[in-house]
């Protein structure tokens, strides 16, 4: 992949005259990304149904079909599908797409192939907020939570670009991963420390592991608006992360204003996975690994690598919370921890490539 993308490179910057559209069609795969997209949401619609029947108390597909075309509230099984299951396997949904999606326009942005919320310190600085807020502010709604989740997301990037480009030789990818890695065991010290002096620490448990149990109808109202415009945004962006992707010098050379498209894409990314930190936690590698796994199917054209990233995260994240249901029942196992057994491989095979940057 590094390979064909500095063949690529080489052939724009021998050919300034290339156009956004001569740059589309060198890239892109559209009939490969349309057709995995399509069975990727085939697939996702049977693992929500899936999702919704397993469990604790096992439901039979008609009965799942019922409960959402003609709730009975007098039912059991109708109350458990509508008021538990189904907020929370759509949470799922949500929640996968946003950190599949920010990690995508982080890696295309920085053309960092190890940048994620979780490893870039995004996600503990959401949490640190997070944690903040249950100390000084219990009392606060919803609402404040996503709110305060963006304010430290937002701080944490910062900081990470700024302790990244301190050192000489200036922003690597390498050093932007260690940056956040020990931005990331700061935070979360911290966080713990705030759990044990205020006696916070069972609201803040499920943060630690990641979880989407307590995910309900309320929070995804809120939610769903933020994911919702910054998906759209994403999209919107698209061309121009992927001109980014190439490199500075050749999207300028394209004409890109690179200052205005990195502003909006930092924006995107801090509602995306402050939205997610605020429902799920601290889940890390979605968005280190299903953007790789989009970008080789579809090629590196960000017009098709963002759908494709958001279905196939979302897809992850509903399976993997229907593993950490039905492994150890009547136990859940953390869903961040279900994502980690595949992540964390992933991860030190990219870092084992990247090691000469060090």
């Amino acid at each position: 992949m590094a390979d064909n993308s500095r063949l690529h490179n080489s052939q724009l910057e021998t050919e300034p005259a290339s156009t956004g559209r001569e740059v589309e069609q060198l890239y892109s795969r559209p009939i490969t990304a349309i057709l995995i997209i399509l069975f990727g949401l085939a697939a996702l619609v049977l693992a929500l149904g899936l999702s919704v029947s397993f469990g604790a108390m096992d439901i039979k597909f008609l009965t799942v079909w019922e409960a959402v075309i003609h709730f009975n509230p007098d039912l059991k099984e109708h109350q458990v599908i509508r008021e538990l299951r189904l907020p929370r396997v759509l949470g799922c949904m949500l929640v996968g797409s946003a950190f599949a999606v920010a990690g995508a326009i982080m890696q295309g942005m920085t053309r960092n192939p190890l940048a994620d919320s979780g490893l870039l310190g995004l996600n503990s600085g959401a949490g640190f907020a997070l944690a903040l807020c249950f100390a000084f502010a219990p009392g606060l709604s919803y609402p404040y939570h996503i709110l305060f989740s963006f304010l430290g997301a937002a701080v944490s990037t910062v900081i990470v670009v700024a302790l990244g480009a301190s050192v000489r030789g200036g922003l690597t990818p390498m050093r932007m991963v260690l940056a956040g890695v020990t931005l990331s065991a700061l935070l979360t010290a911290l966080s713990e420390g705030v759990a044990l002096y205020f006696r916070i620490g069972q609201e803040l448990a499920f943060w630690y592991a990641g979880g989407v149990a307590g995910i309900r109808w309320e929070q995804l109202k809120i939610m769903f608006p933020w994911v919702g415009v910054a998906l759209i945004a994403a999209m919107t962006l698209s061309r121009s992360i992927t001109m980014l992707s190439l490199g500075e010098e050749v999207s300028k050379g394209l004409g890109l204003r690179t200052g205005p498209v990195k502003l909006a894409g930092v924006i995107i990314v801090v509602m995306l996975a402050g939205s997610a930190v605020s429902v799920a936690g601290a889940v890390s590698f979605i968005g280190l690994l299903v953007p790789h796994v989009a970008r080789k199917l579809v090629g590196v054209d960000y017009k098709w690598i963002i759908p494709t990233s958001a279905v196939l995260g979302a897809l992850l994240v509903v399976l993997a919370d229907l593993a950490a249901r039905t492994v150890h029942p009547p136990y859940e196992t953390p869903i961040g921890t279900m994502i980690a057994l595949i992540g964390v491989p992933f991860f030190l095979y990219l870092a084992n490539k990247e090691r000469r940057e060090l």
